[in-house]
């Protein structure tokens, strides 16, 4: 609790940062876990045009001590399924596996600390075969920076390689996408917007914005609004637009929002 408070109104310095990380427990959410549901923008809502939508994502750190480049090593996972649960039988439409490996490098400026640098390696797929199969591997790099316990940017890129089944994928997710994130309201409040731009001229991007409340200021349980406007929202789909409007929960982490 000394460093939730402390991180909150003063500046950390490089031990206390170190401190912290190590000190936090190992396993540990990565990031937004929800379940939410909601209608596809451009059709009459029916049975077959909504759905949910969930994701759940951990965290596992490997060593207590900074490995290469004062890094400190992380294994990671992410899956996000979508669920037609309003039709007979509630299929599941798709879901895609996101696990990787990342390395986390705090950054300090006169030893106080400004944010994060992440490095990694990624591999996202479905998990299916034949012309069904979606998949992406990716070398990836990212920064947050921290400019108050209330505002967080970060940019991040990926260079993707063996996607030969899947060639045109970049078009449309691109090569890395922004995030900004700001906390109001006694930190009830949070709002979220993550753009991507795919690899063409034409706009084949994405955009993925929420704003959420926490029931009660000691709870990690939030009510969420999310809108999705873009392409490539599962891989299944990715070449197809769609502008979806899904209300639900959402579990955050919980301190030090710096990775």
């Amino acid at each position: 609790m000394f460093y939730t408070f402390s991180y909150a109104q003063f500046s950390l310095d490089r031990d206390s940062i170190h401190k912290i990380i190590t000190e936090l427990p190992a396993f540990s959410i990565y990031k937004d876990n929800y379940f939410v549901t909601g209608v596809n923008l451009d059709k009459t809502p029916t049975r077959n045009s909504m759905d949910a939508k969930f994701q759940f994502s951990f965290k596992q750190r490997l060593s207590d001590k900074p490995l290469l480049f004062d890094s400190y090593a992380y294994l990671t996972y992410t899956q996000k399924s979508f669920w037609k649960i309003y039709k007979a039988s509630s299929p599941f439409e798709e879901s895609n596996y996101n696990p990787g490996l990342m390395m986390l490098r705090p950054v300090f400026r006169n030893n106080y600390f400004v944010g994060a640098l992440t490095y990694g390696i990624e591999h996202e797929s479905n998990g299916r075969d034949s012309i069904y199969s979606r998949s992406i591997n990716m070398i990836s790099i990212g920064f947050i920076r921290v400019f108050s316990p209330e505002l967080f940017v970060s940019v991040k890129a990926w260079l993707p390689f063996l996607i030969d089944n899947n060639p045109s994928l970049p078009k449309y997710i691109g090569y890395g996408e922004g995030q900004l994130q700001w906390i109001t309201c006694n930190d009830r409040l949070f709002f979220d917007l993550t753009l991507r731009k795919g690899a063409s001229w034409d706009f084949k991007g994405s955009l993925n914005a929420g704003i959420s409340y926490k029931l009660s200021k000691k709870a990690n349980q939030l009510i969420t609004l999310q809108w999705w406007q873009g392409y490539s929202e599962s891989l299944i789909d990715f070449k197809s637009e769609r502008g979806m409007l899904r209300a639900g929960f959402i579990l955050k982490p919980t301190f030090h929002r710096f990775y």
